[in-house]
């Protein structure tokens, strides 16, 4: 495709744009039909795409050319109705890697820009093609640009615009992959450490109804991928289990660290309708786990494959000792119901740990378990003497109902 830049460079930004996506088609296709392997696009079309699509200077001489935001949004439409139209989800993927793969240059800023639009178009529009590409996107690339593109989609859906939650809430019977990417990518962003990385009630209350409705959502990225042995450090966890089992363990705590402030504003309703909501959510992710046995033995991986893994579940119990020593410091907030909050937080983490194992989505032994729970700081309750916080989480353990989940637990302990 390299002769074609000459025939590009008198046309204006955006025929030039489409023009270059309508001759990327043919020459995918050809590539794909010609059997090549592995398909890959050259590096010659790639500039191409960056100095016609992306507007990246081809050299620091020449002054990049700008799109105005309505030749931008019309450009948008021809790329929304380009994947629409292709057929071949081979070519469809292969174009899509072409234009929004990082490439670890400056012209990734501008990928990152078009991109963030084009998927809140294709959700918007109902678009399926691209949210497809972009659940692949969001499995093959690094989760600090996975996160970028949630964040845009909950700024447009969530935050910007009241009311328009049903809109990306409906995708969810059309695109399960999609909508399970960017759970594990929101729960990866989220990670209740202060108010700005809270998860907004609309998108909380969007997530448990998805789950609430189908819980092996959550599992598509897993059920529908090659294992190749462990995950990159670097990308999205294959499922958004150990996010989800975060948000809930952590969400009476670090919904409380607000109280202060909504009281003074006269309105707690939005911490009431969270924690009702979380609550949900954690059932949910119980449920999930408990339906790992049979999907694990199917694929020959029960017993031997970690959906929930020990290192996240440690940072988790850090995260709880820095939450739980704040909590003790909190002078607007009753020591009392301070115990409570403290003792649901616990208790769902037993929840979760237990269930967890009993259902093989979380392989460690006993010393594993107790270095984990070590993390967590001392806790007294009142009128006894001072345990561990870590000894107070076994009790738990034993106090609830093995048998319900079909392990008797105490083994383990």
């Amino acid at each position: 495709m390299g002769d074609i830049r000459q025939s590009l460079l008198p046309r204006d930004v955006l025929s030039a744009a489409k023009e270059l996506l309508y001759h990327l088609d043919i020459y995918i296709c050809n590539m794909v039909q010609s059997g090549r392997q592995p398909p890959q696009v050259d590096s010659k079309t790639l500039e191409l795409i960056e100095e016609f699509i992306l507007h990246a200077p081809k050299d620091r001489n020449t002054p990049g050319r700008r799109m105005s935001a309505l030749q931008e949004l019309q450009l948008l439409e021809i790329m929304c109705s380009c994947f629409q139209e292709q057929s071949r989800d081979t070519v469809r993927q292969l174009m899509f890697s072409a234009l929004f793969s990082l490439q670890g240059n400056q012209a990734d800023e501008s990928r990152m820009a078009l991109l963030g639009k084009l998927v809140s178009m294709a959700v918007a529009v109902g678009r399926i093609p691209i949210l497809e590409c972009t659940a692949t996107w969001l499995q093959r690339t690094h989760r600090v640009f996975c996160v970028r593109l949630a964040q845009v989609l909950v700024d447009d859906y969530c935050s910007m615009v009241p009311g328009s939650v049903p809109t990306l809430q409906n995708i969810h019977s059309t695109s399960p992959r999609f909508c399970c990417q960017f759970i594990t990518a929101v729960t990866t962003l989220y990670d209740l450490t202060s108010e700005e990385l809270t998860p907004p009630i609309e998108l909380l209350q969007m997530i448990a109804s998805w789950i609430q409705d189908d819980p092996r959502l959550v599992l598509i990225t897993f059920l529908n991928s090659p294992l190749s042995g462990s995950q990159p450090i670097s990308s999205l966890d294959v499922t958004p289990l150990g996010g989800l089992v975060r948000w809930c363990v952590k969400a009476p705590l670090a919904f409380r660290r607000d109280k202060k402030v909504a009281l003074s504003s006269g309105s707690t309703e939005n911490h009431q309708d969270a924690g009702l909501l979380f609550s949900a959510l954690h059932l949910s992710v119980l449920q999930v786990f408990m339906l790992l046995p049979n999907i694990l033995n199917e694929k020959g991986l029960f017993g031997r494959l970690a959906l929930l893994q020990l290192e996240s579940l440690a940072a988790l119990t850090s995260d709880l000792s820095r939450l739980l020593d704040q909590a003790d410091k909190h002078t607007h907030t009753s020591s009392e119901d301070m115990h409570t909050l403290s003792q649901l937080t616990l208790d769902r983490l037993a929840q979760a740990l237990q269930v967890a194992m009993a259902n093989r989505a979380l392989l460690c032994s006993r010393e594993d378990l107790r270095a984990i729970c070590s993390r967590l700081p001392h806790n007294k309750p009142r009128g006894k003497p001072e345990p561990e916080c870590g000894d107070s989480l076994f009790q738990t353990f034993k106090k609830l109902p093995a048998t319900h989940y079909n392990t008797p637990f105490e083994r383990f302990i």
